[in-house]
């Protein structure tokens, strides 16, 4: 497991200078005060609300550690939008003193322009994979399973939207196993499951700034507990049934 000072990405700055007055990111409470965050723990996650700008950052450190900005490995090359931030060039990455071997960015929403991409890369180098040919939960998992691996960086956003819960325990497994490998993992998520990795550290994008929360401060935590332990009176707070 990776130390600290190992860290693939040890540390991120913003600066502010590069980052137009009048755009969008400066109206995003969380963005806009962010000035240096430190990586402690191999496992970082980032939790918040839709609209708290985590995925937003999430995408500028991919982007400026290299990644394509829809997805997939530093290899990949495609574009079928271009849609990210300036926040990008305005983030500058202090690294460990090791160089990861591997690394991939994967993001729920363009999760099928990876997936096409990774068969016409499989196709080309002679072991063909066929990700369309099966469910979006067990492609997802496979593309995992052939991708990750120790000594890498992973950028994962919102990985749980592919995922039934049963499947979200086999990703942990599968961050587990590659943590023990030095892997680290940057993670925008929602998922309870998730969340609860033992050894990783949340960072919470609500209430104007980014700061590390307990699992069980999380609002996904706190919202689905409540839902499991009493959803009859969950339903009738909202007016439902």
């Amino acid at each position: 497991m990776l130390e600290a000072n190992e860290f693939y990405i040890r540390e991120i700055r913003t600066d502010r200078t590069l980052i137009d007055p009048q755009s969008y990111l400066c109206s995003i409470p969380a963005i806009a005060a962010l000035d240096t965050l430190v990586f402690r723990r191999p496992v970082t996650f980032f939790v918040g609300e839709n609209g708290s700008g985590k995925s937003t950052l999430l995408e500028a450190i991919a982007v400026a550690s290299g990644f394509n900005p829809e997805g997939g490995s530093r290899n990949y090359q495609f574009s079928t939008y271009d849609s990210h931030s300036e926040l990008c060039r305005a983030l500058r990455l202090t690294k460990g003193c090791r160089m990861a071997k591997w690394g991939y960015f994967l993001r729920a929403e363009s999760f099928y322009n990876v997936a096409t991409a990774e068969e016409a890369y499989s196709r080309i180098a002679g072991i063909p994979q066929h990700f369309h040919e099966r469910s979006h939960g067990e492609s997802f998992l496979q593309l995992v399973q052939n991708n990750f691996t120790g000594s890498g960086l992973y950028l994962l956003d919102e990985p749980e939207a592919a995922l039934s819960p049963q499947r979200q325990l086999t990703l942990l497994l599968e961050l587990d196993r590659c943590v023990r490998a030095d892997a680290q993992f940057i993670i925008a998520t929602h998922s309870p499951i998730l969340l609860g990795m033992p050894g990783a550290e949340i960072l919470s994008f609500d209430g104007g700034g980014i700061r590390p929360c307990a699992y069980e401060d999380t609002e996904s935590y706190q919202v689905t507990k409540l839902f499991l332990s009493d959803r009859a009176q969950m339903l009738r707070r909202l007016g439902i049934g």
